[in-house]
């Protein structure tokens, strides 16, 4: 791979961007993350996704290259980078981002589509497609959702940028922390999924997902579905059930 860097480590997927200082992302890059989130799917021991720039970065990312939102390219372009968000969702692993700059444009939606991120307090988040002429497709969907529609409105409309304390309020990022804590930070949260079950954090982000936009009754009915029929038939339910009843550690198989 040429733009990324990609590592299974204890249960976690690291994708590492690695097109510094700003990480811009093309479809080379983002066809190249496509590929390792597919070569995650049905790896039921996973326990996340992790989503960080590489050495000598200044950015997180700075969003998708200009270039390639040409005509001979739009259509390809759009293609590769919002299959980035339909894999995130069909692979259904908890995602997490690491941010430590500028999360802008692109950058920022792969930001909103994470479960967690943890931010330095250096960072920065926005949506400036507007004073290009254009519109963030996916945050128009996603930013609304996180931090309400008024101010989601504001954002995506005029551009503006705003901090990682003013993100943390609006719950668009889950910890703000000094560079020197970031790795402990992250080190923190990872071992907290290792001690769970791969297979039954893959379900429980699928059940957060599929209630989304749902009734109250249409939303339980499928994830009653999911509970029954395919969480409740893995080993590891009924092996977390039993260590609890025996008072010991469970014992994952991720099955």
């Amino acid at each position: 791979m040429n733009y990324i860097n990609f590592a299974i480590e204890d249960r976690v997927g690291r994708i590492a961007f690695t097109e510094p200082p700003l990480n811009i992302f093309n479809i080379a890059m983002m066809k190249e993350i496509n590929g390792v989130l597919n070569e995650c799917m049905g790896r039921h021991e996973l326990v996340a996704i992790v989503f960080e720039a590489g050495p000598g970065s200044r950015a997180f990312s700075a969003g998708v290259s200009i270039e390639e939102h040409g005509e001979e390219t739009i259509y390809q372009m759009l293609e590769s980078f919002h299959s980035i968000f339909r894999n995130l969702e069909q692979l259904a692993k908890p995602a997490i981002a690491i941010v430590d700059g500028v999360a802008l444009g692109g950058g920022c939606e792969l930001v909103l589509a994470c479960d967690i991120v943890v931010a330095t307090e250096r960072s920065k988040f926005g949506q400036p497609e507007i004073k290009l002429g254009v519109f963030p497709p996916v945050a128009c969907v996603l930013l609304p959702r996180i931090i309400g529609e008024k101010r989601a409105r504001e954002l995506i409309l005029t551009g503006e940028l705003i901090d990682a304390n003013d993100a943390l309020k609006l719950g668009m990022i889950s910890y703000v922390v000094p560079q020197k804590n970031l790795v402990a930070k992250t080190n923190e949260i990872l071992g907290k999924f290792r001690e769970l079950s791969g297979p039954s954090l893959e379900a429980t982000r699928r059940a957060l997902d599929m209630a989304r936009g749902r009734s109250f009754e249409d939303g339980l009915k499928r994830i009653e579905d999911l509970y029954l029929n395919e969480l409740m038939k893995t080993k590891d339910s009924r092996e977390g059930i039993q260590a609890f009843m025996d008072k010991r550690k469970p014992d994952w198989r991720n099955k």
